[in-house]
């Protein structure tokens, strides 16, 4: 009979067993005490187990992706932070978004409001429209007559309407150049005239002095449009600023004939006293008194006569109409509320 070798295997899966049982650690089991020279080595060989371990786990584990940069964290955050501005901007109204962004564009950009103003170096106003169009004399070459409105440009005429308001009987100048033989000259206005400037008071621009004025007739030369004109004035002015408007030509004085008739008034007084004694305290004779009195009674028995005919004549008279005004008298009326 064979042997039956069963056992021997038996015990061989056993040993093997055992020994593969003291591969294998517990957490809660105290490792033993080395008792020989080969339990020494135990450590070593854990130490193998543990790195292989470690090494499984680093490869079965997912690598981490790297961070991005910060520029692409700005460029989502203000990408998220626009949308969130833009969600909110179009659930306002038109009048609340306008007023919003504007308040932003004040707070976030100080002093970026100089840009919204407008450019005014090319606004003209009514003034600088007369000053470019100006003239010293308004009349036709020759004729004496004042030019045809539909012969010129807006701007022409507004500068004749502002000289048709001018008094053209003096003038005021300026003597400031009269060492280079420079007199500059101009009509007065209406304030000027009310104030007695350049007839009662010097004619001068910067002088007020108003005794001992002489009426000088000044044959007046400047250059308009490129060509050369002359006008014949007169002007006022007090003894200093004559000396001047006379520095280099002697102009012609007109007051001589006031004064001769001055010194004959006064010869005929001293030939007829008896008519200077009549005269009361305004300086008027009798028989001048008589006459003003007379013309007097007359213009109130004129005025009174047709006071009369009008009230008799007003259920009699065609209804008026209210007449549309040109444009001149447009253009008169503006001027009117713009120099007063």
């Amino acid at each position: 009979m064979k042997p039956n070798p069963s056992p021997l295997v038996n015990i061989a899966t056993v040993m093997n067993f055992a020994a593969e049982g003291t591969d294998y650690d517990s957490t809660f089991e105290e490792d033993p005490e080395p008792t020989s020279s080969g339990s020494a080595r135990k450590p070593s060989h854990h130490r193998r187990q543990a790195h292989l371990q470690h090494n499984l786990l680093v490869k079965d584990r997912p690598k981490r992706e790297p961070k991005a940069d910060q520029s692409v964290f700005r460029e989502e955050a203000s990408r998220d932070e626009g949308r969130r501005i833009r969600a909110q901007v179009l659930s306002l109204s038109a009048y609340d978004r306008h007023k919003q962004l504007i308040n932003d564009y004040v707070l976030y950009f100080p002093g970026a409001t100089d840009r919204l103003q407008r450019d005014t170096s090319r606004d003209r106003r009514d003034i600088d429209v007369i000053r470019a169009n100006h003239k010293f004399l308004w009349d036709d070459e020759g004729s004496g007559q004042p030019q045809r409105a539909e012969t010129l440009t807006w701007g022409q005429r507004l500068a004749q309407k502002y000289y048709e308001k001018l008094f053209k009987e003096y003038c005021i100048c300026d003597v400031s150049r009269y060492k280079e033989n420079k007199v500059a000259m101009r009509w007065r206005t209406e304030a000027e005239v009310k104030a007695g400037k350049g007839q009662f008071v010097c004619g001068s621009r910067k002088c007020d002095e108003n005794a001992i004025l002489r009426t000088w007739e000044v044959n007046f030369g400047y250059v308009e449009e490129a060509r050369k004109k002359n006008a014949l004035v007169k002007v006022r002015l007090c003894p200093d600023c004559s000396y001047k408007l006379n520095y280099f030509h002697k102009k012609k004085d007109v007051t001589k004939d006031r004064q001769s008739k001055r010194n004959q008034e006064k010869k005929r007084k001293r030939r007829h006293p008896s008519d200077s004694e009549s005269q009361d305290e305004t300086g008027l004779s009798q028989q001048e008194r008589d006459l003003l009195e007379k013309k007097k009674k007359l213009d109130e028995e004129r005025s009174e006569k047709k006071d009369a005919k009008k009230a008799s004549e007003i259920w009699s008279a065609p209804v008026e109409t209210e007449q549309e005004k040109s444009r001149e008298d447009d253009f008169s009326e503006y001027l009117e509320d713009l120099f007063m």
